[in-house]
């Protein structure tokens, strides 16, 4: 797998690289509820009692945002590194048994078989992306990988599809994001780039629309199915 761009925008015959910049939890693994209930254990350890729904409703948004919006302002700050340790450790019982959404591995080799780029931008720590790669079985037709490491913010912030297009020698205008979270949808937008949104990370289709979704599926299986038509590949035939 090649983890750096390339020196050129183009593919050997002179046109434009295009390429899927995928988010990786609730998108490509199902893991948004394991996640949801990591989360509520973290807090309740540290003596908040949060409420599973607001916490769902959050996943894919950057830790510190999350702990920001479920947490009161006037809070002891000095605890939230706490909670985000303890939601890491929590969520790592489960790495062993992480399996993909419907259609995903498939629908990654349908990407690059169809000629385009595939980089995984997740915001996830590294070793929580190894053990979803490991899950996808998929590292033979990546391009690129980013991580929480390569970015200063996180979503809704735009810095991971940022340093994944870097990765993977992309400009805005030949790339699309492949999201499960209104954060995906909003962080794509603000590097002026269309998302398409599955519904396997829990959220609604009229949500995601009203978020700006160009367009929505039930999973990676039904936009595997609907490839051709559907914005990759429209993205693909160029």
């Amino acid at each position: 797998m090649t983890s750096t761009p390339s020196e050129k925008s183009s593919t050997p015959d002179g046109r434009p690289r295009r390429g899927v910049l995928f988010d990786v939890d609730g998108t490509l693994i199902d893991s948004s509820y394991l996640h949801t209930v990591a989360w509520w254990q973290a807090f309740n350890q540290a003596g908040h009692d949060v409420p599973m729904h607001r916490i769902h409703r959050l996943i894919g948004m950057g830790s510190e945002q999350l702990i920001d919006e479920l947490l009161p302002e006037d809070r002891d700050k000095d605890g939230d590194d706490a909670i985000g340790a303890a939601h890491g450790s929590l969520f790592s019982v489960h790495w062993a048994g992480l399996k993909p959404t419907r259609g995903a591995t498939e629908l990654l080799r349908r990407c690059a078989d169809a000629g385009l780029v595939v980089v995984l931008a997740s915001s996830s720590n590294v070793t929580e992306v190894a053990a979803m790669r490991e899950a996808l079985g998929s590292d033979d037709v990546l391009t690129a990988v980013t991580t929480a490491t390569d970015a200063e913010h996180s979503k809704p912030e735009p810095d991971i599809f940022a340093a994944a297009l870097k990765a993977g020698d992309l400009r805005p205008e030949n790339a699309i994001v492949v999201g499960d979270a209104r954060w995906d949808v909003q962080s794509a937008w603000k590097l002026g780039l269309d998302a398409v949104c599955v519904t396997s990370g829990g959220i609604s289709e009229t949500e995601l629309r009203e978020a700006g979704a160009v367009a929505v599926f039930a999973d990676p299986q039904e936009l595997l199915e609907d490839f051709e038509s559907s914005p990759l590949g429209r993205l693909a035939a160029g």
